[in-house]
């Protein structure tokens, strides 16, 4: 899968999957919190942020697989810095970056406009949420409840992710700092 890749290319994901491994971290924490005030629902809310690397990657360096990659590894590296789920946080990051990874795959890696980066936040909240519906018990929940707390975590996945992957990429472009990259040599893309 990295057969094709440029060395700044594999480095940048690695940087990435670190960074936000720190911020999934922080966010399990601020979901808690916020968990503690109006029950577990809270979560849809923010779940966006934890799928947010895949698309910031793949808007980024444009190549099959950085969606995947980028969130499994930012998965490991959290598993590795104190998420208290452990190793099943892998199989979590697996999940949603393929997820993210369909999205970019049915465009047949050629279109990286804002509906492909949200769908990508769409995907990954998708994937997610079939796997909270059968290993966290949630078919146990009312189905209208159930039915809002997918219509938030795919709404999160696409604003949060999505959208504001799109925001922090363009903003990091401006700075010159993605010189070399798809992202820049291809411009803006429409959307």
């Amino acid at each position: 899968m990295l057969k094709s890749w440029k060395l700044k290319e594999i480095v940048l994901l690695a940087i990435l999957s670190v960074v936000f491994a720190v911020v999934y971290l922080a966010f399990v924490h601020v979901g808690n919190l916020w968990a503690g005030l109006i029950g577990p629902i809270a979560y849809e809310w923010i779940f966006g942020i934890w799928f947010i690397v895949s698309i910031i990657a793949a808007y980024i360096i444009r190549r099959p697989g950085a969606a995947f990659l980028s969130e499994v590894l930012a998965a490991t590296i959290e598993m590795m810095i104190g998420n208290a789920i452990g190793p099943r946080i892998i199989l979590v990051g697996i999940i949603q970056g393929l997820g993210a990874e369909a999205a970019f795959a049915v465009t047949g890696y050629k279109r990286y406009d804002l509906w492909v980066l949200m769908l990508a936040g769409f995907g990954a909240a998708a994937t997610s949420f079939a796997y909270t519906y059968v290993m966290g018990g949630l078919v146990a929940l009312s189905p209208t409840y159930v039915a809002t707390m997918f219509a938030l975590r795919a709404t999160s996945g696409m604003l949060i992710a999505g959208l504001g992957g799109k925001i922090l990429s363009d903003l990091l472009l401006r700075t010159g700092a993605l010189e070399g990259y798809s992202l820049a040599r291809k411009g803006r893309v429409h959307g």
